[in-house]
This record gives C-alpha cells, sequence and structure tokens, in this order.
C-alpha cells in the first residue's frame, strides 16, 4: 500500500494537472476561433503548466533546488513564448494582449499552491481565475457604459473603504471612550456602498425594480445604512419617492427577517416567543412595501435617465448617520454608567439601537438556562423597536416630513404591529 505522504504528493499533483487543465479548457474555447499556430497556449499547455507547478510544490521540501530549477525553468518558457507569439505583431499592436502570459504564470503559481497542500486556496484561485476570464466581453462592455463621474465615484469609494478605512484605530476614545473611529466610518462607507449598488441596480434593472433589489440585499447587513441612504436620494428627489418609501419598508421587512434568523441559529431557545412579535412587524413593513410600491410604476416610467442615474456617491447622508452614532453612542456609555446595570433589558435596548444584531450575539452567548426563553425573546424586542423607530426618525430628518412621512409611518405601524403582541406574551411570564 502506498504510504499516506505519497498518496497525499499524488492527489495534490493530480489537483495541479486539474486545474490546469481547467484553466486550459477556458482558454481553448475563448481562442477556439484564432488560427493554429497563433495561440500561446492551448488546453495541453495549460494543463502541463499546472502539473510543473504541481511537481514544484511537492518537490519543495524533499529537493528544493529541483523545484526551484523547475519552475524558474517554466516561468521563463511562458515569458518566451509570449515573446515569440507578440514578436509577428508589432504591426498590429492592438491585438497584443498579456492576458495568456499572466494566465500561464498565475496556472503555475496555482498548480505549485496544490502541490504545497494548498488545495482549498488553489482551487479558489483557480476558480476566480476562470471567472474572470469568462467574463471577458461582460466586463468590457461594462467598462465601456462607465462615464467620467461614475469613474469618478468608484474612486473615491476606494478612497473611503480601502484607504481611509483600515488606517482609523479600532480603540475607544473620545467623550467616555465612547467612539471607535473605524466602527463609525464603517457606517459611512456602507451607506455609500448602498448607495452605488442600488445606482449599478438601476442601470441593469431599471430604477424601480434596482432600488428594491438593494435594498433587500443591503438590509442583510444593515437596514439602517440603507434606510439612510435611500432617504438622502428621497430628499434629494432623484428618483420616484414611492419606489424610495418602498425599500426603505422593505428593507425593515429584511430586518425583521435578519433577526428571526439570527435569533434561530444563534438563541434558539427564544425562538418560538420572539415569532409572536417579530412576524407580525415584518408582515407590515411588507405590506407597507407592496402599497407604496403599487402606484410608482408611472412615476417611474415618466422619470427622465439623467435624473435616475445621478451620481451616486451619497457622502453627505452618510455622514449625517455617523454624527448621529456617534451622539448616540456617548448618551448609551452615560446612561450605563449613571445608572449601572440596572437591567439586561435596557443594556440591550441601547447596545441595539443601531445595531440590532449585537444585541441579539450577546443573548447567545449568555450561559445556559441564565434566562427564561420567553423573557429572553421580550427582551429583544425593545432593540429591535427602537431601531426601527429610530430608522423613522432618520427618514423624517434626512428627507423631510413632506417626502418622508409615507415611509415612516410604515416603520411606526410595524412597531405597532410588534408591541400589539405584547399583551399576550407577557402574562405567560
Amino acid at each position: 500500500m502506498m504510504p499516506d505522504m505519497e498518496l497525499d504528493a499524488v492527489v495534490s499533483i493530480a489537483l495541479a494537472l486539474a486545474l490546469g487543465l481547467l484553466i486550459g479548457i477556458e482558454r481553448g474555447w475563448t481562442q477556439r476561433d484564432q488560427a493554429a499556430g497563433s495561440r500561446f497556449a492551448g488546453i495541453r499547455t495549460y494543463g502541463l503548466l499546472g502539473l510543473a507547478g504541481g511537481l514544484g510544490g511537492a518537490l519543495q521540501t524533499a529537493f528544493p533546488a529541483l523545484s526551484a530549477v523547475l519552475l524558474a525553468a517554466t516561468a521563463v518558457l511562458v515569458v518566451m513564448g509570449y515573446w515569440r507569439s507578440t514578436r509577428g505583431q508589432q504591426a498590429a499592436p492592438a491585438s497584443i494582449s498579456g492576458t495568456a502570459s499572466l494566465v500561464g504564470l498565475l496556472t503555475l503559481a496555482c498548480g505549485f499552491v496544490a502541490g504545497a497542500g494548498g488545495h482549498a486556496l488553489a482551487s479558489a484561485a483557480t476558480g476566480v481565475m476562470v471567472l474572470v476570464l469568462a467574463m471577458r466581453h461582460q466586463l468590457h462592455d461594462w467598462i465601456s457604459r462607465l462615464d467620467e463621474r461614475e469613474v469618478l465615484a468608484i474612486a473615491h469609494f476606494a478612497l473611503i473603504s480601502l484607504v481611509i478605512l483600515p488606517l482609523l484605530p479600532d480603540t475607544p476614545m473620545g467623550p467616555l471612550d465612547a467612539w471607535r473611529p473605524r466602527q463609525i466610518w464603517l457606517v459611512v462607507v456602507l451607506v455609500c456602498g448602498f448607495s452605488f449598488l442600488g445606482y449599478i441596480a438601476a442601470r441593469r434593472l431599471g430604477a424601480s425594480r434596482g432600488i428594491l433589489a438593494t435594498a433587500a440585499a443591503g438590509a442583510v447587513v444593515s437596514s439602517t445604512a440603507v434606510t439612510a441612504s435611500l432617504a438622502g436620494k428621497m430628499r434629494d428627489r432623484a428618483e420616484d419617492p414611492a419606489v424610495l418609501g418602498s425599500g426603505i419598508a422593505l428593507a425593515s421587512a429584511v430586518m425583521f427577517l435578519r433577526v428571526i434568523v439570527l435569533v434561530a441559529a444563534l438563541a434558539p431557545f427564544a425562538l418560538s416567543t420572539l415569532l409572536a412579535w417579530a412576524m407580525p412587524g415584518m408582515l407590515t413593513s411588507l405590506a407597507g412595501a407592496w402599497l407604496l410600491g403599487r402606484g410608482s410604476g408611472k412615476a417611474s416610467a415618466a422619470t427622465s435617465p439623467d435624473l435616475a442615474l445621478r451620481n451616486p456617491f451619497a457622502l453627505g447622508p452618510a455622514l449625517i448617520l455617523a454624527a448621529l452614532v456617534m451622539v448616540l453612542s456617548v448618551a448609551a456609555r452615560w446612561v450605563l454608567e449613571r445608572f449601572g446595570d440596572a437591567g439586561l433589558a435596557v443594556v440591550l435596548a441601547l447596545s441595539g439601537m443601531l445595531d440590532v444584531d449585537s444585541a441579539i450575539i450577546t443573548m447567545g452567548n449568555l450561559p445556559a438556562g441564565t434566562i427564561d426563553p420567553r423573557l429572553a425573546a421580550l427582551i429583544l424586542m425593545p432593540p429591535v423597536l427602537l431601531n426601527t423607530l429610530i430608522k423613522a426618525g432618520a427618514a423624517i430628518g434626512l428627507a423631510g416630513w413632506q417626502q418622508a412621512w409615507r415611509s415612516a409611518a410604515v416603520l411606526l405601524a410595524s412597531a405597532l404591529a410588534a408591541l400589539a403582541a405584547l399583551p399576550w406574551l407577557l402574562p405567560a411570564l
């Protein structure tokens, strides 16, 4: 029987070969119309590149010199092959592409990682590479449709999310050590990100469906950020107010659904009682989303493309919401220090005003039997309802009463629907 170490090496090398062949299939299909002899490499070559990388990775411990020579020589052959394939194309430089040679080097690298035992990483990298290669036409089409303001919006979002956010400290500071700059700036990133996603969805799906799709997807992460983003658009009259209000109500419904799912996963002992008040709130939000969006078709159709697809970088509403987070964080810390642990319900309500998930996670981390399951479900009610009311206030504060009163009314109705179950739940304690 083959020793375990040798069997692992064979499996790793076989995976490297398979990954190379997978890349070769995509490359061969993409280049199927090119004349024979004009292609940089085909399915066999990419398969052998993966195999060479796999052998290099498997031999790096026992024979490091041989592994280095094999990898270096293969890389040189890839570069020489690219040089040879482009030498005759100098008269037509527009047809020269470095994709094939770069894919060859990446195939060698993925094979090496697989041969060294990093199966998951090699497979994931290969899958992403094949996907990017297969989306060539879609990516080129998307780039061709971008205008200057959209490229500028992408650059701005990259600045606030990839440059500023990682540089901010994540340590407590400010009054009562209530502020964590990175967490506060994350609110700005979320709001701007959802605004940009809404813009892309509107271009792909149309203004109405794009807003609703973005509201539902964004509320999985933060329904508060979605509300702030849509309220900012409502204030600027950038979209149909009925659709924006419907998106705010839909985000609230998704928030209730997210709470139900998280409780089922993290604190299942409280699920049955929680459903008694969370379901009415969710259904009310869904009904409000349908009612608000029911008459939006004509208005959306009449909206001009320039108005519907304006600059997506909504930094103003994001900064307003971040300031609100800072004020409420200080207020919550002051209450906790002044009055102490007056009760688990009060603590969770304060911590969950802007982050409902934190209250659920705290509940799930309690030792078993610490609290009655029915009481646990009721303790989770204040953060959820406070979050709903804060979103209603944020919508009115950002968009104004005239624009946002309908969506705020839906949020208030969903909170009242949840509270309506309270008389039936309290006697059960």
